[in-house]
């Protein structure tokens, strides 16, 4: 069994554990058979809690410090949608991206997560994209 709590509550449990910087403590809230779905082409999806874990400590280490801000949050029944603000060190450089989740909760896990995010906002903010006006 999962993380005790509504849907609502295991979503933010789940994004709270990115402040740990603990890839045990994050997967913690995840299923066996997890979908890490990415709507960006910067982002790469993973299947499966065990591949999600062993890319967990590549990404803690590019985001140094990242921080999920929930912005506005929604649900219905075991469907969750997160509007969140992402906070990080990026190779040195301080990055703030908004975006957008939708989460599935089975048995007190994330079973699902589908990430929208402002890929450009993200190029811009590391030097891949020029800034626009």
């Amino acid at each position: 069994m999962g993380i005790a709590g509504e849907p609502l509550e295991v979503v933010a449990s789940y994004l709270a554990s990115f402040a740990t910087a603990d890839p045990d403590a994050i997967v913690a809230h995840v299923s066996e058979d997890f979908e890490n779905i990415h709507t960006s082409a910067l982002a790469e999806p993973s299947s499966g809690r065990a591949a999600y874990r062993e890319r967990l400590p590549d990404f803690l280490n590019e985001f140094d410090g990242v921080a999920y801000e929930i912005v506005e949050t929604f649900a219905e029944g075991n469907r969750v949608a997160t509007a969140y603000t992402m906070r990080a060190d990026y190779h040195g450089s301080p990055i703030e991206i908004q975006g957008m989740f939708r989460f599935l909760v089975s048995e007190g896990l994330v079973a699902r997560r589908v990430d929208y995010f402002d890929s450009l906002r993200f190029l811009q903010q590391t030097g891949g994209a020029e800034p626009t006006n």
